[in-house]
């Protein structure tokens, strides 16, 4: 069992609050980033494809973005369910398992199979927790 405790300080990558100590040093507890660390802002955030799993109403969007914040923004939404780490090929695939209840383009009706898939998803953390320590993984590269 991790034992998490406060981070001096907000996490300068996902802003998270709890850590834990692992060789003398802090790490976030929801992206992994050692804290201290600066991310450096002159170069460019990595790219991190997700395919995304919205909810309106009793539809659900699987879409694809390499920035789903600005994406999400976009799109009415009452719930963001999932992300899956992958980009339009994954997408697609995961479009051709659902075809069965497709509504219209990249809309399906939230069927069963997609709940449980979506739940499976779920249990690996919350989407923006997972999306942060994907970011992390890949800047640590």
């Amino acid at each position: 069992m991790i034992r998490l405790s406060p981070l001096p300080g907000p996490c300068l990558l996902c802003g998270g609050g709890d850590g834990e100590r692992k060789d003398g040093r802090w790490l976030c507890a929801i992206c992994g980033w050692r804290y201290g660390d600066v991310p450096d802002d002159d170069l460019p955030r990595p790219r991190v494809d997700v395919v995304y799993y919205l909810r309106y109403e009793r539809r659900v969007k699987i879409g694809t973005s390499a920035n789903p914040r600005q994406r999400l923004a976009r799109i009415r939404h009452d719930e963001l369910l999932a992300f899956e780490r992958g980009d339009r090929a994954l997408e697609q695939q995961r479009h051709g398992e659902f075809a069965e209840w497709r509504e219209a383009g990249e809309w399906f009706t939230f069927c069963a199979p997609l709940e449980a898939h979506t739940r499976g998803l779920r249990r690996a953390g919350a989407p923006w927790h997972q999306y942060a320590r994907w970011v992390s993984e890949t800047l640590q590269r």
